[in-house]
């Protein structure tokens, strides 16, 4: 198994929450974005800078993940696309998605989008808070826990 981040305008606490947590289980850790992401030295921690452009990063995630692999991502769509091939989702408020519940997040954001885009609706998710992360903290543990072999 391995993590895959979507880490282009990632919550740097939900980060620091996946260094600990790869260090503690020694699985890989691959962070992908188009700009150069700083890491700490470790076996496990590694990134990847892709060229800027639309789902860049997105399409390099979907290319390496395989069955089993863990995906980070705040894209619902990417997150489809990771279920589709076998993978799994976390975003960064801790919602894990599976086959059993991508398509319909999928069709959920597709119609709020199409909500805000015709001004029936205005705004999006609140702000990134400290629950966000601890939900995440607790659900990225608990995935680990089930799915990793030591």
């Amino acid at each position: 198994m391995q993590i895959l981040v979507d880490a282009d305008a990632f919550p740097g606490v939900i980060v620091d929450i996946l260094y600990r947590a790869v260090e503690r289980v020694r699985v890989p850790l691959i962070l992908v974005s188009n700009k150069h992401i700083k890491t700490p030295r470790s076996l496990y921690i590694s990134t990847i800078t892709v060229s800027a452009g639309f789902d860049v990063a997105d399409d390099r995630i979907v290319a390496m993940v395989q069955q089993g692999d863990l995906v980070i991502t705040a894209d619902i769509p990417l997150a489809d696309r990771v279920v589709d091939k076998g993978g799994y989702a976390i975003d960064p408020r801790g919602e894990l998605y599976t086959e059993s519940n991508v398509k319909h997040r999928l069709a959920m954001r597709n119609l709020l989008n199409e909500l805000r885009n015709g001004g029936i609706i205005t705004g999006g998710p609140s702000s990134f808070g400290r629950k966000d992360a601890q939900s995440f903290a607790c659900q990225l543990d608990r995935f680990l826990t089930k799915y990793c072999k030591r």
